[in-house]
């Protein structure tokens, strides 16, 4: 591959794709509508957060927002948290997303190891969701009730949520490959009154069986009515109960589609923090907060409109399900897939992308990781005629795979490296299609995300490693953690360290021209000598080795003890950690980081911990390391691979003797 340095540019739009973009007629709109003569994208994010409130009136008009009632200011006050969005408003998401239904196009398109391409027709995903909406309300089932799912992303979980949403209930949904004491953690906080099931999944070729855990789960959550059972591995076993319908049972005589409006402000879904240590949080994020938000997203920033094909390797666990739903209230097809991305192969979601002519292609920078190192290359048998954009998210992208995607995707296109979270289901620093790509770079803050870097001290600093705060309030923001008395946990969790100002938990660096680079979690950062590093820096040269496929680097500096900095890496196949490998390791380290960041000690592991949306486990790993008791620091149940922790727990035994 190619060597390619940090900052290199890798790629520029031509000056027909800059015309042409939604970016572009946004600010052109902007400027004729509010008489400004904004000139580039810089002016534009400016003005965004400037004046906040003229940016997001000018989304709601420029993406024709419906509201049954007029809004009677765009923002009471710009505090966080607490801050009022639109009041006055009455709207409905599964109202924005059935307003885009056509005869000529997919509204779903959905592929899994076991089912071969099947497409989902506007009508039918109407017709469903409104057979779904009557018989929730034959239940009894109301506005503000919570109705849960432990689904897999397929067209039935999707049905589902949007039936959920056309009636003010408020959705939460689990991946079935979370553990089961995990999804009881999490369910169980919000009392639901239905579940929607299934009976299994399959992943990486192996069906794995669920009816027991839906068992439990039933045992378990005493609020719940009704459990509404898709059988999708068409399982021989049934849960045979007064208190258990199958989909197919639910699904009676055709009624028209109708929605309830409800405030600006009223709950769509629960979303959960990763839960790696203690209950996770249940984060409230209100309907008009995230319509707003994600068609400024997709269809202002990302540019995808209903001749698009919207597709992100996503399960239901990880937030970026839910902004995968988005491409319906843009008219785009969405693509679901369910199961592993390297089954049967590693090409698998490559050749699924040429197939369904995805136009929009998004995945983690650790699924990119992986091709890169096992040295795939999509365009030898993949023509990629419809694909415009590639995004990543979920950890920083390193310079290798920005240039990886150039080489062995496709030249011509727009690859995007962003960065936000669960916490605002949205993104703080992402892609805009108007600008060169640089490797290593994200290319802009979000529009009307006021992102700052700051130092300890509150102040915004740039070309310095700093905390990632926003410091005016977002309308996708949550309304508060469910349950959380005065909101205490939601203070807690973003403004104990800079009160007013949200503190995220990353560190970032932005640059005169706005770009920024993300170093990790701000609370994994490795302190030697008073001079602080993001994980990412080692990672992206450790990384880059060949012998290496991932590394998890932990500093067990703690109160009166000195650094002690532990490197952990996964091998290829066949590789042995030698001392010629490990003084090669240190060595680049040395010469490409700084010799103050050179481990202490390497060591070889079968795998990383990590949770379900693929993040690595670094500061519950430091703890358990520094000798505290691993049930008080991680969940089990949250992470994807909990055998993983068992060696880590037999180091600390070793360490703290």
């Amino acid at each position: 591959m190619k060597v390619v340095t940090e900052g290199a540019l890798l790629w520029e739009p031509s000056k027909e794709q800059i015309e042409n973009s939604s970016i572009t007629q946004f600010k052109n709109w902007v400027n004729e509508e509010r008489d400004l003569s904004i000139q580039n994208p810089a002016e534009l994010w400016k003005w965004s957060v400037d004046e906040l409130e003229q940016f997001w009136e000018s989304v709601w008009k420029y993406c024709k927002v419906k509201s049954h009632t007029p809004y009677e200011q765009v923002l009471e006050k710009r505090t966080m948290p607490g801050a009022k969005w639109f009041s006055g408003a009455t709207v409905n998401y599964a109202e924005h997303v059935f307003r885009n239904s056509r005869a000529d196009r997919p509204a779903l398109i959905f592929k899994s190891e076991t089912v071969s391409n099947r497409e989902v027709s506007w009508q039918e995903l109407q017709e469903k969701t409104a057979m779904v909406r009557q018989y929730l309300i034959s239940l009894g089932v109301k506005k503000g009730d919570r109705v849960v799912a432990y689904m897999p992303n397929i067209p039935e979980t999707v049905i589902a949520f949007l039936a959920c949403a056309s009636m003010g209930v408020i959705w939460s949904v689990c991946s079935p490959d979370f553990g089961t004491g995990s999804v009881i953690d999490r369910f169980k906080q919000i009392e639901p009154t239905v579940l929607f099931a299934v009976d299994g999944y399959s992943y990486n070729g192996v069906i794995h069986h669920k009816l027991d855990s839906v068992g439990e789960l039933q045992a378990e959550l005493p609020t719940l009515t009704k459990t509404i059972l898709f059988p999708y591995i068409q399982s021989e076993n049934t849960i045979a109960n007064d208190k258990t319908i199958y989909w197919d049972d639910m699904l009676q005589e055709k009624v028209e589609l109708e929605f309830d409006a409800v405030p600006f402000d009223h709950p769509l879904w629960i979303l959960f923090s990763s839960g790696t240590t203690g209950l996770p949080k249940p984060i409230v994020q209100g309907q008009g907060g995230i319509i707003i938000e994600h068609l400024k997203t997709l269809a202002i920033e990302q540019g995808i409109d209903q001749d698009d094909v919207f597709f992100w390797f996503t399960t239901t666990g990880w937030m970026m399900w839910n902004l995968l739903m988005a491409g319906l209230l843009t008219g785009g097809t969405v693509v679901l897939y369910d199961g592993s991305p390297a089954y049967p192969n590693i090409n698998v979601l490559w050749d699924f992308a040429d197939e369904a002519g995805i136009t929009f292609f998004g995945t983690s920078a650790a699924f990119l990781n992986i091709c890169m190192k096992t040295g795939v290359r999509p365009n030898e048998n993949n023509s990629f005629s419809k694909l415009k954009a590639v995004y990543s998210t979920g950890s920083p992208l390193s310079v290798e795979g920005f240039s990886w995607g150039y080489e062995n995707v496709k030249k011509d296109l727009w690859f995007v490296s962003a960065s936000g979270g669960t916490d605002i289901c949205a993104a703080f620093v992402g892609g805009c299609p108007v600008l060169p790509v640089y490797a290593g770079e994200i290319q802009a803050r979000a529009l009307g995300a006021n992102v700052q870097s700051f130092t300890d001290e509150g102040q915004a600093v740039l070309n310095e490693v700093g905390e990632l705060v926003i410091t005016d309030p977002m309308p996708s923001m949550p309304l508060y953690f469910w349950n959380d008395q005065d909101n205490e946990r939601y203070l807690e969790s973003y403004f104990e360290m800079f009160p007013g100002v949200w503190r995220h938990g990353d560190w970032i660096k932005i640059d005169e021209k706005g770009s920024s680079i993300i170093f990790g979690r701000s609370d994994s950062t490795i302190n030697r000598q008073g001079v602080r590093l993001g994980t990412s820096e080692i990672y992206r040269v450790v990384e880059a080795l060949d012998e290496v496929i991932e590394g998890l680097v932990v500093d067990l500096e703690y109160l009166e003890r000195s650094s002690y900095l532990a490197l952990f890496i996964v091998l290829k196949p066949n590789t042995i950690l030698s001392d010629s490998l490990k003084e090669m390791i240190k060595s680049e380290i040395k010469q490409k980081v700084s010799p103050r960041f050179v481990p202490n000690e390497i060591f070889e592991i079968k795998e990383i911990p990590k949770t379900f949306s693929g993040k690595k486990l670094e500061v519950p790993i430091r703890k358990i390391l520094l000798g505290q008791p691993v049930e008080k620091v991680v969940n089990r149940g949250s992470v994807t691979n909990p055998d993983s922790l068992n060696y880590f727990i037999e180091l600390s035994k070793e360490i703290n003797k």
